[in-house]
């Protein structure tokens, strides 16, 4: 088994639970009051970015190029060198973030297990 069956696998698993798990109890067991769903309108667009096939290698290097390995928003702002603040990495804010990395790292896999290609330039 490769790396990216494996960790394909490991993704269903997840997302299976986690889409069991949205049913939430409100208040207190004993009033028996029924599980609320919680609405989550980017749904469609997280399961479309869960079930992108990699499967070309041209698509592959493209979303590799385009998703970048590391937040490129943290920043230190420095004045006469000193630092005056830090901003931290705001892509945890994205409500996408989870899905657009675990995307890029299947195009990882995909290149690296079937394409047999140095992944080593995106990283």
């Amino acid at each position: 088994m490769n790396v990216s069956q494996s960790t394909i696998e490991d993704t269903q698993v997840t997302t299976w639970i986690w889409t069991n798990q949205e049913n939430v109890t409100v208040g207190n067991t004993s009033n028996h009051r029924s599980p609320k769903k919680r609405f989550d309108l980017l749904q469609p667009l997280r399961r479309i970015l869960n079930n992108i096939d990699v499967r070309d290698p041209e698509l592959a290097h493209r979303l590799c190029e385009m998703i970048p390995a590391q937040c490129p928003f943290e920043r230190d702002v420095k004045l006469f060198g000193r630092s005056l603040f830090h901003i931290p990495p705001l892509c945890k804010l994205n409500p996408l973030y989870e899905e657009v990395s675990l995307l890029r790292f299947r195009a990882l896999c995909y290149l690296a297990d079937e394409c047999g290609e140095d992944v080593s330039q995106y990283c």
